[in-house]
This record gives structure tokens, sequence and C-alpha cells, in this order.
């Protein structure tokens, strides 16, 4: 589920709020899942996976992760993504553009807070995506983590929000015959501007 916070009622925010919740109304399973993918500097390659959107709060697109993964170096290096849901459920894509950010460490701390206590020991565990003898000592070090912690267990400074800002929109939503209906909207001079493309 997205957590939808102070609202904007213009499209193309109106328009995605609208399919949401006709994907959720027709049982759209993992609707929060978004597809980032990012660009890696050093490597000259576009990385892509897959995160939880938690919020959206104004123009604030908001997920959490770990500070020191690759994914954390890329948004660091180059502060461009691009962003995808795919909804099965009503045959609708939505493809985003848009420029990233970590959010305010007062969010993160609410939102650790806020989560449980088995989520929070692995976030504190994990060195995500470093390499590892084996999947007993991620087991292991998660289940010693879990049993130390606390109600006064802080966020780990390694861990915490991204938000990031849509400067464009683009809604498919297919149809039969392939006849499927693409919607933009680009963000000009402060403006959002509308239009269609062909299939």
């Amino acid at each position: 589920m997205i957590e939808f916070l102070n609202n904007i009622s213009n499209d193309p925010y109106k328009k995605f709020e609208d399919l949401y919740k006709k994907a959720l109304k027709n049982n759209q399973k993992g609707i929060e899942a978004i597809a980032i993918s990012s660009y890696d500097i050093i490597n000259a390659e576009i990385e892509s996976r897959f995160v939880n959107l938690k919020y959206i709060d104004g123009n604030d697109w908001i997920f959490f992760s770990n500070y020191q993964s690759p994914k954390a170096a890329q948004f660091e290096s180059h502060d461009q993504i691009s962003a995808l849901f795919y909804w099965g459920a009503i045959n609708t894509q939505i493809r985003l553009k848009a420029k990233i950010k970590k959010t305010s460490s007062e969010l993160s701390d609410s939102h650790f807070q806020s989560r449980s206590k088995e989520k929070n020991a692995l976030a504190i565990s994990s060195s995500q995506s470093q390499p590892t003898e084996s999947y007993d000592s991620v087991k292991e070090n998660f289940h010693t983590t879990l049993a130390s912690m606390n109600s006064s267990s802080q966020r780990p400074e390694y861990w915490g929000g991204y938000s990031f800002t849509p400067y464009y929109f683009e809604f498919w939503e297919g149809h039969e015959n392939r006849l499927n209906k693409r919607k933009i909207f680009s963000m000009e001079e402060d403006v959002w501007k509308e239009s269609l493309l062909q299939p």
C-alpha cells in the first residue's frame, strides 16, 4: 500500500491516484512495487531494481533503503532516475522520470520507528548487496541482531529514505488489438504539459 499525504489535486497526480484506486479495487498484488532505474557512472551501466514506494507527500515520492548500497552511490553521482509501475489487474503501465535525493533524517527516524522489529533488525544487520559467505551467516546475523534489539533501538545512519520528484509521466493503458492509449505529462517551465503518443 502507498500512503498519500498532502495530495495534489491536479493532473498527473490526480490521474495516478485514480488509477491506483482502480488497481486496488481490482486486487492488484504488490501495488506499491516500483522499478527504479539508475545510472552507474563508474561502469557506464544502467541498473534497475524494485523497491516499495511508501509515501507520496505532495511532489515527493518516498521509499527507504541502505545508504551504502550500490544504488545509493548511483543516486549520489547521478541524481536522475526512471521509475516504472505495472499493474496487470488493470493492464496499466506508468513511467516516470525524476530527480532523487535523501529525505530528512527526521522522516527516516519516524518511519524506522513505525516498522516491525524484524524489518528493522534486517536493516541493521544487512550490508545490502555486499558478498556473503553463506545464507546461513545472513540468517545468523539477523537473529543475533533481532535478539539484541529493544524499544530504544535507533535507526542506523546508513539506512533511510529517498525522495524523488517526477518531471515526466507516461500513462500507458492497454486495449484490444494493441490500440493502447498513451498519455504523457511533462513539466515545462513549472507547468504540466499534456499530450498523447501513438501506440
